[in-house]
């Protein structure tokens, strides 16, 4: 979409999933390495659960929100392609999380196939525009196929911290760069976007690439470490204390949710 809108919707979106993501990992990783079972905690699957169901909602606000512009528009229809992969993607999720013994890495495929297929789309989304446009798209597609790749890999290494990790800052960097593309192009408080002309424009946006980078980072970092002080806590903390301490959060996280859709 040609508007700041455009950008700033899924922006957000991605910037939500990779948020929830940042505290959603690091509490999987402390229960599994004091041996907790998390696949079988009822609030983690219920998480899960409404994840997909989150996915799904967003997205398709995304495609419906596209119907009210009159006219006919091929970028609207880009885009409402991006997001119907991510309804299926979603859809997945869900399904995954019900007991129909579906393959256990059926959601991370089709979130890599969901991440290909905006690349690709991205990929030629910028063509015969100016260099500033098709250089600020292109950085993007670093966060769109370096997610698609760790997605992929988790379809074999499922439960990788790391993989989990550079997901995650994927994501966040994504969500941050829909943002910051639309603030470039399409300023939100009106008048013209930078002057796609100036070469040091174009060097300033990837030296500002790179700390959207290192922001997704020390979110992770940050929320990483509130919730190790809040489960295990600063002393190393019991092992019940731990464990109502993870319910409390996963509890605190899935009421978030229910606020989102009902609020």
């Amino acid at each position: 979409m040609k508007n700041f809108e455009g950008h700033a919707l899924p922006g957000c979106y991605f910037l939500a999933v990779g948020v929830l993501w940042s505290v959603k990992y690091p509490i999987k990783y402390l229960m599994q390495r004091e041996n907790e079972n998390i696949s079988k905690n009822k609030w983690y699957q219920y998480l899960e659960l409404l994840e997909g169901m989150g996915k799904v909602i967003t997205t398709l606000v995304g495609i419906l929100a596209g119907q009210f512009i009159p006219e006919v528009d091929l970028l609207t229809w880009t885009h409402g392609t991006m997001y119907f992969a991510y309804v299926l993607n979603g859809l997945v999720d869900i399904l995954i999380s019900l007991p129909l013994g579906l393959p256990p890495g059926l959601d991370r495929f089709m979130l890599s196939q969901a991440l290909f297929v905006e690349g690709f789309l991205f990929y030629f989304h910028a063509h015969h525009r100016p260099a500033l446009d098709q250089h600020i798209h292109s950085l993007m597609l670093i966060a769109i196929f370096g997610g698609a790749l760790c997605s992929l890999l988790e379809v074999f290494m499922r439960d990788h911290p790391i993989l989990e990790l550079l997901r995650t800052t994927m994501f966040l960097l994504q969500g941050s760069w829909f943002l910051q593309i639309g603030f470039v192009l399409y300023p939100p408080w009106g008048g013209p976007g930078w002057d796609q002309t100036d070469h040091e424009n174009i060097m300033f946006l990837t030296m500002c690439f790179s700390w959207h980078y290192i922001g997704a980072l020390l979110l992770f970092i940050i929320n990483y470490t509130i919730v190790y002080w809040y489960v295990v806590g600063p002393g190393g903390g019991r092992q019940d204390g731990r464990m109502q301490g993870f319910q409390h959060c996963l509890a605190i996280v899935n009421g978030g949710y229910m606020d989102l859709f009902h609020g």
